[in-house]
């Protein structure tokens, strides 16, 4: 792998630009993915927030979904934050009718766990393998409620005397329920360039 990967954001549906411009300032080429061939061109793929139904319906429709699976199942380094966490997810909660994922993250994820528009919050939380705390911004997040056996637990948020755990990686796979492209802390984004790079 170079030192400068190319890496794509799902460009369907979502908050793309932040991502893009993260990856940009740590020396990634960042590309928009809307197409089988431009995915096709990327070391990595972030999957941003947005509305995780309308992502899954939108990549069926572009001919996107399955080649996605495939590149997740060949092992293709791939972030998903917020609504890409639930799209990596394997099980979902309170999903609508027929939701699919593009899986491969052995979890279990609650949509809109914290509530609506008007309970989204932020604030600063221990993150594995930083030194310093993250400013994390939760916009009608989900969290994790199951992880498997070999899902290792990143940072975690207590809501009502109970620990909610919101970002977590596992092998190829880094997730978060918080939007780390606001602002200009690009450290969790660092972990999974260099987690592109390996």
């Amino acid at each position: 792998m170079t030192s400068s990967p190319t890496i794509g954001v799902f460009a369907l549906q979502g908050d793309v630009r932040e991502h893009v411009a993260a990856l940009e300032r740590l020396g990634a080429t960042a590309i928009t993915v809307r197409r089988p061939e431009e995915l096709a061109r990327c070391d990595g793929l972030v999957l941003p927030g947005g509305e995780s139904t309308t992502m899954f319906k939108l990549a069926r429709t572009f001919e996107l979904f399955d080649p996605i699976v495939d590149r997740i199942r060949g092992g293709m380094p791939t972030f998903g934050t917020c609504a890409g966490l639930i799209m990596l997810a394997d099980r979902v909660r309170d999903g609508i009718a027929g939701q699919e994922t593009f899986g491969g993250l052995d979890v279990t994820v609650r949509r809109n766990a914290f509530g609506r528009q008007v309970d989204s919050f932020e604030g600063d939380l221990a993150f594995d393998g930083l030194e310093a705390p993250v400013h994390a911004v939760f916009i009608r997040a989900p969290w994790i409620e199951q992880a498997g056996e070999s899902v290792e637990v990143l940072a975690s948020v207590e809501v009502a005397d109970a620990d909610r755990i919101v970002a977590v990686r596992q092998g190829h796979l880094l997730a978060t329920a918080f939007h780390p492209e606001v602002g200009d802390d690009d450290r969790v984004h660092g972990l999974f360039v260099d987690l592109v790079t390996q």
